[in-house]
């Protein structure tokens, strides 16, 4: 068996549009695909991350609430390769998001923050 890359994330949301706008319009993630499930009342988004991974954006009528943050069973946070974490950083607070202190891997020495989608999603970026 082999494995060659991961191709995609799934992300759930609550609210289609205010989701779309943070991915594409503040996160500048471009779209590829754009598909209404009429049976399912469900959006499905694909977005291009650097033109090699993929986030699928779902809409879903009333999802079921994140348990707690970031520390649920599951999936516990998507991290974003980035150059500058602090330019980064003062980049989404233009955009009026807000990023925790900036600090520093204590094993890699490199530099990460997080910050939160519209739903609460922890997404982190993390130093080249």
């Amino acid at each position: 068996m082999k494995f060659n890359r991961i191709h995609h994330v799934a992300v759930i949301c609550s609210d289609y549009q205010k989701s779309k706008e943070f991915y594409v319009e503040k996160l500048g993630f471009e779209i590829e695909n754009e598909v209404f499930r009429e049976e399912r009342n469900s959006y499905k988004l694909d977005l291009k991350v650097a033109r090699v991974y993929q986030i699928e954006l779902f809409s879903f009528p009333n999802p079921p609430e994140r348990v707690n943050s970031p520390e649920a069973r599951g999936l516990r946070h998507l991290a974003f390769e980035v150059d500058d974490v602090e330019k980064t950083a003062a980049e989404l607070n233009e955009k009026g998001i807000e990023t925790e202190p900036v600090r520093i891997d204590e094993i890699t020495g490199k530099k990460f923050t997080f910050f939160k989608d519209p739903d609460n999603l922890p997404l982190e970026v993390y130093e080249k």
